[in-house]
């Protein structure tokens, strides 16, 4: 990637490899001061990216996020697997302290919205607009219920 590609990147909001560095660097801190110094700056790195990754989110690998970090927030008490794809406002949100645990290779669609305890499977497709408010098995698919034209004009 030349200099000119990095900085439209930047401007944009889409270069995370500063902000993945910093996440490494929170989960590794040995005391609590460098732990919450991290925690400052990822949550500005991330809030200047227009997302939110909360510091204790267990995130195995770095994820591929198509269109940066904008508009996703993963709870602090998430687990996202290695692999995964994750595209533009995906809330995986917590209830009551409990959040998903979703597994390697997933893809999860623009607007999805994954909340409460609930396990998501290995190479599970998750599409756009979906809620996920229940487990779902290995290699699946999900989406919303079809379409219907509830009132003519």
């Amino acid at each position: 990637m030349n200099i000119r590609e990095r900085l439209t990147d930047y401007s944009r909001g889409n270069d995370l490899r500063r902000f993945w560095r910093l996440y490494r660097a929170q989960r590794r801190a040995r005391t609590r001061l460098s732990r919450d110094i991290l925690t400052f700056l990822m949550s500005r790195s991330a809030h200047r990216h227009g997302g939110y990754i909360g510091p204790g989110a267990v995130i195995e690998g770095v994820p591929s996020l198509p269109h940066g970090l904008h508009g996703i927030f993963i709870s602090r008490y998430a687990v996202v697997g290695a692999n995964c794809r994750i595209y533009q406002n995906v809330t995986i949100g917590e209830v009551n302290f409990k959040a998903p645990t979703i597994g390697s290779g997933c893809l999860i669609g623009a607007g999805a919205v994954i909340v409460g305890d609930v396990k998501i499977g290995d190479n599970v497709r998750i599409g756009a607009g979906v809620v996920v408010s229940s487990d779902v098995p290995d290699n699946c698919t999900v989406v919303s219920q079809p379409p219907r034209v509830l009132e003519r004009t």
